[in-house]
């Protein structure tokens, strides 16, 4: 039998020494961190210039008299000061901001979570039943949805012709200080589908055995509720519970169609003053300072969140509370 060649086995073993290099040496380029930023660049790069670089330059401006036309000044904290001891407008606004969150944002979670539960039950046509409940969502808050809100709700609406039919005499709800805010709210609340798809999410991963586990035990649908529903479903209602608030705190194009502001700036929200001050006035440095100080104020309100959550937020996980 024909040994092989000395010289041909040295040959193929350099040359499988090689393509093993070759091939560590590739694989070694893409595990290089070089890789993985090469890839988020898109995201760094807008990140960097579009979020990060604004930032900065609004905080330098919130301590300048900055009117767009000319270039800014270096006034300290004189916008500051102005701000919290002699604009009366900021408190004004602020004060019908935080009315505004603490109405809607619970009304909109009962809602969204009520919804939920009714969607997981199982009943016939429930794709259709979730289609239709989670319509008004899909539309988003345009300034086209505001506009039909504006005329549902106006002297001649919809809503005044339902009630005329009941033989019961309508408002112009828009124009009324004591509706206009609520029209607003009732808004904000119609548009819950975006937490109720996270309830459901949430509500599909609790185990149908702890309810059959309760049945037998003799527990009602209530305490199933608030004993098991509840707390399963608290980080659920946390993530939910910080998001619309951040998102309450920042609503501008309701208030801005609908009612400018008025009647009689009962629906004047912080966003709108911000806008305002900045478009209208000219005083970028102005609504700079605005826009930080409404930056704490959403920071401070979800960490008070965030350090609530311990006393009533449950992860099954770690096994308490």
């Amino acid at each position: 039998m024909k040994q092989p060649n000395e010289s041909a086995i040295k040959t193929k073993g350099v040359v499988k020494n090689s393509l093993f290099s070759k091939e560590k040496h590739r694989r070694k380029r893409w595990e290089s961190p070089v890789a993985g930023y090469l890839f988020l660049s898109p995201w760094l790069i807008g990140f960097f210039l579009l979020t990060l670089y604004p930032m900065l330059l609004s905080l330098y401006f919130s301590f300048t008299n900055y009117s767009l036309l000319e270039a800014p000044e270096w006034v300290g904290l004189d916008n500051y000061s102005k701000m919290f001891f002699s604009d009366s407008m900021f408190y004004k606004s602020l004060y019908i901001t935080l009315l505004f969150v603490v109405i809607s944002v619970p009304l909109k979670l009962i809602t969204a979570l009520m919804m939920a539960l009714f969607l997981n039950q199982k009943l016939k046509f429930m794709s259709i039943y979730t289609t239709l409940i989670y319509l008004p969502s899909l539309i988003g808050t345009s300034v086209a949805v505001a506009i039909l809100w504006r005329n549902l709700f106006g002297q001649d609406g919809l809503i005044n012709q339902l009630l005329g039919i009941l033989g019961i005499e309508g408002t112009n709800w828009i124009s009324n200080p004591d509706s206009a805010l609520g029209t607003l709210i009732l808004l904000v609340v119609w548009q819950f589908g975006s937490s109720m798809v996270i309830f459901l999410a949430g509500l599909k991963q609790i185990s149908p055995e702890l309810y059959e586990a309760a049945s037998v035990d003799g527990a009602s649908k209530a305490r199933q509720f608030f004993s098991i529903t509840l707390p399963l479903l608290s980080p659920v209602l946390l993530f939910n519970l910080v998001l619309q608030t951040i998102g309450s705190f920042q609503m501008f194009t309701q208030a801005f169609v609908i009612t400018k502001g008025g009647p009689v700036q009962s629906t004047y929200m912080f966003a709108l003053y911000l806008y305002e001050r900045a478009f209208a006035g000219f005083q970028m440095g102005y609504a700079s300072a605005l826009a930080w100080v409404l930056l704490v104020i959403i920071g401070i309100f979800t960490a008070l969140i965030f350090l609530s959550s311990k006393k009533w937020v449950f992860y099954e996980a770690k096994g308490g509370k």
